[in-house]
């Protein structure tokens, strides 16, 4: 009988520890997807947020169900798609400021050019 009650003490400390970790991963996956969101992951990186936020649905639906190894690989994989999606958009927004500044620059330097092909006109 001590023996049955040791173990039922060895099977409930053992549920506790895996939950703990479920739940801490989906919160972690759930702010990877809000800052991904932040980052303009949802213009940017339409296909890989929406993969995100599906996972992390799907993730929080496993954790109700108290099928916390699910819920875990789902929060993981979660995160992993809100950060390749946040990186995404990161990315293209780089993209976007450099095209800027080398239009900026080509029309900087059409005016030098101008400047310079009409000032010894006007020396003369």
């Amino acid at each position: 009988m001590a023996t049955a009650a040791a173990g039922a003490l060895v099977l409930a400390g053992c549920a506790s520890p895996q939950k703990a970790p479920a739940t801490a991963d989906v919160a972690v996956s759930r702010n990877a997807v809000e800052n991904a969101v932040s980052a303009g992951a949802a213009e940017l990186a339409p296909e890989e947020i929406t993969a995100a936020r599906d996972k992390m649905m799907r993730a929080n639906a496993a954790l109700a169900a108290k099928d916390y190894k699910l819920a875990r690989e789902l929060a993981v994989q979660a995160q992993a798609d809100a950060k390749l999606a946040q990186s995404k958009a990161r990315s293209a927004k780089a993209t976007a400021a450099s095209q800027a500044l080398d239009e900026d620059l080509r029309v900087l330097r059409q005016e030098v050019d101008r400047a310079n092909a009409a000032q010894p006109a006007t020396q003369q």
